[in-house]
């Protein structure tokens, strides 16, 4: 079956150095998906359904916690599993980040072999 994992982040080499972190996934079937901004990433979650997003919390047009809040609290796709990844490890983030839905918050600089793990299994490989 194949899946899909969303990589939401507006600096382009954190985008590339996700998806390098995780590109033997590629080998069991998962697609990647990019976004460079908050509403590309809700049409893109809303259109694709990825079981996976790693969403970053400051972005323009609409932030990682604003995109987290609609899929969780508005659109009620709980089966979209998303990881917030921000720049930011105060525990009031943290907070803010469990209010609006988000089913992990990691702080980056992060730990690619962390990534690897978790995407594995959420994804179930």
């Amino acid at each position: 079956m194949e899946q899909k994992l969303l990589i939401v982040d507006d600096e382009p080499h954190i985008r590339m150095l996700i998806e390098q972190t995780l590109e033997e996934l590629e080998d069991e079937d998962v697609t990647f998906l990019m976004a460079d901004n908050g509403e590309d990433a809700l049409e893109l979650i809303r259109k694709e359904k990825p079981q996976l997003v790693f969403l970053d919390v400051m972005m323009p047009k609409m932030n990682g916690m604003e995109v987290c809040r609609k899929v969780k609290k508005e659109l009620l796709l709980n089966d979209v599993y998303i990881i917030l990844l921000t720049a930011k490890g105060q525990e009031l983030d943290r907070q803010k980040g469990q209010e609006v839905g988000a089913d992990i918050y990691m702080t980056k600089p992060f730990d690619p072999e962390a990534i690897l793990t978790k995407a594995k299994s959420v994804l179930g490989l």
